[in-house]
């Protein structure tokens, strides 16, 4: 019975030194695992700051492509083209007035790959061509016959709407009707553009 006692009592005493001996290892890990934590905290450095490089080009790129076509100039223009065909006995003669809207602007679509560039502090924006914007200007339904003697056909009237069209292209298509629509257009691009920009300069050209 005292050998079993004893036994117990050095069993305990052996876990007991057992469970101090791991109590005293976990403090231990406890310990050096945070103060690794601490020297890594130390080395490490967390930097804020605001970036004050925006490129917004994508941005008026999308918005530019969004408009299409744009016009800048609308010139309403009347012809009268007349023709004649000799007779034996007489004249026939077709006197017509046509009616015209031409659009001058720009289209979008014409724009090369890099219209659009930024450069420092500036975006500059180089627009296409100033052109007609619509081919069919001429309003038929307005169309009349001013005087008109035998019978015509539809290829005679024809080639008179096509010399009217030609006419009225050369009469307002001029270096001058386009020089304003420029001008215009650059004023609006730059208007519309500012804003997006800011507070980066846009130059249009």
């Amino acid at each position: 019975m005292k050998r079993i006692t004893r036994f117990l009592g050095g069993l305990n005493n052996g876990l007991t030194r057992l469970y101090l001996f791991i109590g005293t290892l976990c403090v231990v890990l406890v310990v050096i695992f945070m103060v690794w934590t601490c020297n890594g905290v130390k080395k490490s450095s967390l930097s804020l700051g605001v970036s004050e490089k925006i490129d917004c080009t994508p941005n008026i790129v999308d918005r530019m492509r969004a408009i299409g076509q744009w016009e800048f100039l609308t010139i309403s223009d009347e012809e009268l083209i007349d023709t004649v065909r000799k007779g034996f006995f007489s004249d026939d003669e077709l006197v017509r007035i046509y009616y015209g809207k031409l659009r001058l602007g720009i289209d979008l679509s014409d724009c090369s790959e890099d219209w659009i560039k930024q450069k420092d502090d500036t975006i500059y924006v180089t627009i296409p061509e100033i052109r007609l914007l619509d081919q069919n200007f001429i309003d038929e339904a307005r169309t009349k016959s001013f005087f008109e003697t035998g019978k015509w056909s539809n290829a005679d009237r024809q080639a008179m709407y096509d010399r009217a069209r030609e006419r009225m292209i050369w009469r307002c298509m001029n270096p001058e009707n386009k020089k304003v629509a420029r001008e215009n257009a650059i004023e609006q691009v730059q208007k519309m553009l500012a804003p997006i920009a800011s507070p980066k300069a846009v130059k249009v050209r």
